[in-house]
């Protein structure tokens, strides 16, 4: 089985190839104290057990579990909302949608920003702000400035998940790129988990509002420890703002197939998770289960296993290609769905175990494919797959709200189905042409 799953064989063979030159040990100095010309030096990029590798990958897992922290802060508590409020679940859905939809409208222009002023830069800005405005979230007084404030958070917290891909890619040899990228998206699953799990209890204490509150201090925490562990880029070169040298980069990155493709598995995955999690304390807090505030939050621990998946997303790559990987959490997820259908809760836990593990593992191997993939203007690679990424879970928690009304949780998991569908249909076309363009090499030679 090719070990490029989505037609990438030849660009992931390539950068293999280029980190194993730029690791070779540079020869000895000539006579006159000059290294050869033909001598490439050693790679100065980190890679685990090497110097500043482990603060960076803390320092990114906490900027991880700040971002998803605050970004699904309100979709544990979209019961109470919607009761404090009087609006329905569709309205409250809008909690999350509207910063989730804000972070893929502004995720590419930050890309630019990102571009000129630094990757590191860039990210401790847009945290600050997010958090600035995580603190003004509780004192709402309508679900209109709610959904505003939120969107505000979104917009700003675009800058931090695109300049952290760019900085990985950049900072990290490509041998441990996998892996790297994997503990950031585990610190996502941490601040998911978290985040709704002390929402849920201190929600069911002392209401909405102080939860919101509590997640605000905690991001502030992670984002200061964040800025004093990240270690300075040395790879990073200043890009241009002009918007012509902008355009030109994301045409040539729409114009790229695979990346295409990467980029509707994102959106695909993410629609089928936002969909499952928005609706699913609306499911539990109904008859027959009828659960308190509190146990609906810890059901979110499930997000543990996205954090195993997401660091384990490297290995699982190793061992069947990033084609069966894919293939593997597609398969995963659809058979969470389905056992999710059952009106037991052991039996309902264990489908959002599957898919929350598929979930992960396919956004693992889908975003560092994108990091592979793109040899230029990377921040806007990985911008143009955040944007669909964010907006398949905008897209997911509507249209999960809205088929949740049509037709209970059957509707919800017919909504998964059919994205799932899409994610292999979409893999299975990436094989296909992978396979051409092998056998159009083969010929030409």
């Amino acid at each position: 089985m090719p070990s490029a799953s989505t037609g990438a064989s030849t660009i992931v063979d390539a950068s293999a190839a280029t980190a194993v030159r730029t690791e070779a040990a540079p020869a000895p100095a000539t006579s006159t104290g000059a290294a050869p010309l033909d001598v490439v030096p050693a790679d100065s990029r980190m890679a685990p057990g090497g110097p500043g590798y482990r603060r960076m990958s803390l320092a990114l897992f906490l900027a991880g579990v700040a971002t998803f922290a605050l970004l699904y802060s309100t979709q544990a508590l979209l019961p109470l909302i919607s009761g404090d409020f009087g609006v329905t679940a569709s309205t409250a859905s809008w909690t999350v949608s509207a910063a989730t939809g804000a972070l893929a409208l502004f995720v590419l222009p930050l890309s630019a920003l990102s571009e000129r002023f630094g990757r590191r830069t860039l990210m401790t800005v847009s945290l600050a702000i997010a958090v600035a405005v995580g603190l003004l979230v509780p004192f709402a007084p309508s679900v209109g400035w709610l959904v505003a404030l939120r969107a505000v958070q979104g917009a700003a917290l675009a800058g931090l998940p695109v300049s952290a891909m760019a900085y990985l890619a950049e900072e990290v040899r490509p041998k441990a790129l996998i892996t790297a990228i994997g503990l950031f998206v585990a610190g996502n699953s941490v601040g998911g988990m978290s985040g709704r799990v002390i929402t849920g209890w201190v929600a069911q204490e002392w209401g909405w509002r102080v939860a919101l509150g509590v997640i605000g201090l905690i991001a502030v925490g992670c984002a200061v420890a964040f800025r004093l562990l990240l270690p300075a880029p040395k790879h990073f070169k200043a890009g241009s703002l002009r918007p012509a040298v902008l355009v030109r980069t994301v045409r040539g990155h729409l114009a790229n197939p695979l990346l295409c493709r990467l980029y509707a598995i994102g959106a695909l995955f993410m629609t089928v998770f936002g969909a499952v999690y928005t609706v699913i304390g609306y499911r539990l807090t109904d008859a027959p289960f009828s659960l308190p505030q509190g146990i609906i939050g810890s059901i979110f621990l499930v997000y543990l296993v996205g954090t195993v998946s997401a660091s384990t997303a490297g290995k699982l790559v190793a061992r069947l290609g990033r084609r069966g990987a894919l293939y593997l959490a597609g398969g995963t997820t659809t058979a969470g769905l389905l056992v999710s259908l059952a009106d037991s809760l052991p039996l309902i836990l264990l489908g959002l175990v599957l898919i929350t593990a598929g979930f992960f593992a396919g956004h693992a191997v889908a975003s560092s494919s994108v990091s592979h993939t793109a040899k230029e203007g990377r921040a806007q690679a990985s911008a143009l797959y955040q944007s669909a990424y964010y907006l398949g879970s905008s897209a997911g928690g509507t249209l999960g709200a809205v088929a949740f009304h049509a037709g209970g949780w059957a509707g919800t998991v017919a909504l998964g189905l059919l994205a799932v569908l899409g994610v292999v249909t979409i893999t299975v076309v990436g094989s296909h042409a992978a396979r051409t363009q092998r056998r159009l090499v083969a010929v030409h030679r």
